[in-house]
């Protein structure tokens, strides 16, 4: 396990935007290991959130594990991408 993982710039503010709407999360980012940065639960739905800054792409061992996966992950890099993930807007 991974401690003190760095996370991008624009997370503060897309987990801002996510707590606003109701959503409520838990950090997965020192994890590591490719897993994604936030757990969201929303309106009794689970989403799984790898979130990027900029025209930053999902590390090798990021999209390894998104593929692995038996679920969704949404790479988001704004607030609205990320509130369209959980259906908080359309």
């Amino acid at each position: 396990m991974r401690y003190g993982a760095k996370v991008d710039a624009n997370q503060p503010a897309i987990v801002a935007a996510l707590r606003k709407a109701g959503a409520t999360l838990q950090s997965l980012a020192a994890i590591g290991d490719g897993c994604p940065d936030i757990l969201a639960a929303f309106r009794g739905q689970m989403y799984l959130m790898e979130i990027k800054s900029g025209t930053k792409q999902p590390k090798p061992e990021q999209t390894k594990w998104h593929a692995e996966w038996h679920a969704a992950v949404h790479v988001v890099r704004t607030e609205d991408e990320a509130l369209r993930a959980i259906g908080a807007i359309a």
